[in-house]
């Protein structure tokens, strides 16, 4: 039985918040359950962390774009795909033909399994998963973080249909499972069309396992804050993948770095929308014209809220370096050692990507420098 205000002080001593958090399984959704009125010190984030008013542009004009789909076959569409994949790294799609219910079937799943039991939940954690593909946990890395991050979450690495059907949570699985098929094709084009921009003509079975040989579905849980404004949902950083695929709900809270300098952009939730961003190996690939940008979720203090993002990335041990097509013009390969430098100070910092170079280096061999 979960401890209760009546019994415990939030910040006491005598309480252990991260083991009661992550050990037991309860997550922050097992805080916010007990009406609390104060942020627990473990979740107050340094203030360069923070975000706040000053730091936040809102203005219609720099909004990220938003792509109608439902003309693909014309060659504007190619061109704005490509464009905002330089530009901005982000953009919303819409019209892209996938219904609407298998959103608001996965986003009720996501509900109804961070409903469960801490008990029920904790089976999928990390001491007690059967598999490394499932994984129910929260903030991003609480064993070593000094400031815990306000989300819970579950992570889905796809294997096949049948291990799916036989691990992954009978809660929310048929509806993870179906978002991730439904948006294949979309996927597909879309890489299509960001490979027709780099003069790439053929995904040959070799490019299909390098832009899209793995996929992972997380369900992202984010409860109701009581200091908001002390805390993030998710902190600062950049994807690791090729591309993601992001469904927000109607609560909004995604900010993304503005291109050039230190301002942040709302994205805007959008009915029947999904959020479409360039990752670190795409922008590998590319070598640096499509840009994989900094990105974070803030924490509100009205509402729960959930997100579903899907990540698509090279399957592991693929070499990735920049596409030769886009060497045949005579430009020079960017090192790929610069590309860490942005990791490593990230590191130096304590800031969220602490984790996310040694990632890389499990999953893929990188070639450090393409001549």
């Amino acid at each position: 039985m979960a401890p209760t205000l009546t019994t415990i002080s939030i910040n006491s001593n005598t309480w252990d918040v991260k083991n009661f958090v992550v050990n037991e399984g309860h997550g922050v959704k097992g805080l916010a359950d007990m009406d609390i009125q104060t942020l627990p010190k473990q979740y107050i984030q340094p203030l360069e962390e923070r975000i706040t008013s000053s730091d936040v542009v809102v203005d219609e004009e720099q909004c990220i774009p938003v792509i109608d789909l439902s003309n693909w076959n014309d060659t504007k569409v190619d061109n704005m795909i490509c464009n905002a994949a330089e530009k901005w790294g982000f953009f919303q799609i819409v019209n892209h033909g996938i219904p609407i219910k298998v959103f608001e079937n996965v986003k009720d799943a996501t509900h109804r399994f961070f409903a469960l039991s801490a008990q029920e939940k904790n089976k999928y954690s990390k001491d007690y998963s059967c598999t490394n593909n499932v994984r129910f946990g929260t903030s991003f890395t609480p064993q070593a973080e000094k400031a815990l991050e306000w989300k819970d979450y579950l992570s889905l690495f796809y294997v096949s249909d049948e291990e799916a059907s036989a691990l992954w949570p009978p809660a929310c699985r048929d509806e993870a499972l179906e978002f991730m098929k439904k948006t294949q094709l979309v996927i597909k084009r879309l890489m299509e069309s960001l490979m027709k921009g780099l003069n790439v003509k053929e995904i040959d079975e070799d490019r299909e396992s390098l832009l899209m040989g793995s996929k992972r579905i997380n369900l992202n849980y984010y409860p109701k804050c009581p200091n908001p404004e002390l805390t993030v949902g998710v902190g600062r950083h950049s994807d690791v993948s090729t591309l993601t695929i992001l469904l927000q709900d109607n609560i909004g809270g995604l900010y993304v770095k503005k291109l050039g300098n230190e301002t942040w952009l709302p994205v805007p939730p959008i009915s029947g929308a999904l959020v479409i961003n360039i990752g670190d190996a795409l922008q590998i690939l590319s070598n640096g014209r499509y840009k994989s940008i900094e990105h974070r979720v803030i924490a509100n203090g009205s509402s729960n809220r959930v997100s579903v993002p899907i990540f698509v990335n090279p399957k592991p041990n693929d070499v990735i370096g920049p596409l030769h097509e886009v060497l045949e013009s005579g430009e020079k390969a960017v090192c790929i050692s610069k590309f860490f430098i942005r990791i490593m100070s990230s590191i130096s910092s304590e800031k969220l990507m602490m984790e996310r170079t040694p990632l890389i280096l499990q999953r893929y061999d990188i070639l450090h420098c393409i001549k």
